[in-house]
């Protein structure tokens, strides 16, 4: 009987001694989900089991999504590798963007502005991604998905504007002309290598924007998710087996 309670204790006292999967704080008892018992962070609050039998609720799947999705892969071979279904990858895609700040904007600088051409649902409907960085570190610091036209590219130069910058590089197309005061705005010739070098990098990294393709968005939202994830998604899971 002695033996009995001894081993009941060392069993009790093991699964109340790991620490919060998020923030590794202490965690307290906090009801049961069917017959497992679930436990509360006395930090941040989350609540969590001590071990998941479905993968999607590990700690470290939303970071492994976001690594795969900077990586080329696409959602289908995302559920492959973490053995979870299509449906859930597009949700956490979408939950991981919508977690994501855009970063500030220093002013006083200088950007590059270009559009980059994709298609979304079918390759009769065309899809711009329009985005600027800055020119000295390559940071994208905004970007908007949509049609060519002078609303939305408005949107992007009127951040860089607002930010007090120096001046802005671009190509020849009109619409800028009417967008950007002509003495910040210049056209000059290999004035927009660099946004045009990272064309190149968007298009060899992200399959739906490929030429030449059938590999394609099936909408702009899980475009623009997967172009916040690649451009401003800096966390990264430790390579770990995953099991």
């Amino acid at each position: 009987m002695v033996s009995n309670h001894l081993n009941h204790h060392k069993v009790y006292q093991s699964c109340c001694s790991y620490n919060c999967h998020y923030c590794h704080s202490p965690v307290i008892k906090f009801g049961k989900v069917g017959s497992k018992q679930r436990y509360r962070c006395k930090m941040c609050g989350k609540t969590q089991l001590h071990q998941y039998v479905k993968r999607a609720y590990r700690a470290s799947t939303n970071s492994y999504i976001a690594l795969y999705v900077k990586e080329d892969c696409g959602i289908r071979t995302i559920s492959r590798l973490l053995s979870i279904s299509a449906n859930t990858v597009i949700k956490r895609i979408k939950n991981i963007a919508d977690n994501i700040t855009k970063p500030a904007i220093s002013i006083n600088r200088i950007y590059e502005l270009d559009e980059l051409k994709t298609y979304v649902k079918n390759k009769t409907k065309e899809c711009w991604v329009a985005y600027a960085l800055d020119k000295q570190t390559g940071q994208v610091v905004d970007f908007k998905v949509g049609r060519r036209n002078k609303s939305n590219l408005k949107m992007v130069a009127d951040t860089l504007l607002l930010s007090g910058c120096k001046q802005i590089y671009t190509d020849k197309l009109e619409i800028y002309r009417r967008l950007i005061p002509a003495k910040m705005h210049i056209t000059r010739r290999f004035g927009i290598n660099k946004i045009e070098r990272k064309n190149l990098t968007l298009r060899t990294h992200l399959k739906r924007l490929n030429r030449k393709t059938i590999c394609y968005s099936k909408s702009a939202a899980m475009l623009e998710a997967c172009l916040k994830i690649y451009f401003w998604h800096r966390s990264c899971p430790k390579f770990i087996a995953y099991n």
